[in-house]
């Protein structure tokens, strides 16, 4: 697994962007929001990536964050008929905060409105995430706790997403967080997201 690639930018696309790691060219496919953030840039990138494998090829697939980089997974692991094609024209046709808000909605015409995407794909999207995966909850408490500035709130929440970008179910992830905050106590306050995953992930 290629985590992320780091470098300067020797090629640049709307659709993909090349990284020279120490000699060696890493080309990854992006979406539009990753190829905004990185044109222009001068010195060394960092691209999160994920490596799709296939019989036929190995294909690498590149972001500027990590919101990006999980809504990719999450809409490929979790919504049937989507793979990485269509994963990345949801990217490139909307922000991660307005895809999230749509779903949350349950906005089946915004989400229409996505180039390849159609109101089929729209109302599936809707379908399993909202109603099946129950990602919808986390992403609701997430606008809270940063509406609230809550520190301790916004890492409990980032590690759910997390673990359900993981392919963890929202409740099991849920739970397991809760958990591991009540057994903190009053460190709770202090505690990051990623302590919170890897002791997750190890009691998962």
């Amino acid at each position: 697994m290629i985590a992320y690639v780091r470098g300067p930018v020797v090629e640049a696309l709307p659709n993909r962007i090349t990284v020279d790691v120490h000699g060696v060219g890493y080309q990854c496919l992006v979406p539009l929001s990753t190829y905004d953030k990185i044109v222009g840039s001068t010195g060394e990138v960092k691209l999160l990536t994920h490596l799709h494998v296939t019989e036929r090829d190995h294909t690498l697939f590149g972001f500027a964050t990590n919101e990006e980089r999980d809504l990719f997974r999450l809409l490929m692991d979790r919504v049937s008929g989507i793979g990485p094609k269509l994963a990345l024209a949801v990217l490139s046709g909307t922000s991660v905060s307005d895809f999230k808000d749509n779903v949350i909605r349950g906005d089946v015409a915004a989400l229409s409105r996505i180039s390849g995407v159609g109101k089929k794909t729209a109302e599936r999207i809707v379908l399993e995430l909202k109603d099946k995966v129950g990602i919808v909850e986390t992403w609701q408490a997430a606008k809270g706790s940063a509406a609230a500035h809550d520190p301790s709130q916004a890492a409990q929440t980032d590690a759910v997403l997390a673990l359900i970008a993981l392919g963890y179910k929202q409740n099991e992830a849920q739970k397991s967080v809760q958990d591991l905050v009540k057994k903190a106590g009053a460190d709770a306050a202090n505690i990051t997201a990623d302590k919170l995953i890897r002791e997750a992930l190890r009691a998962l």
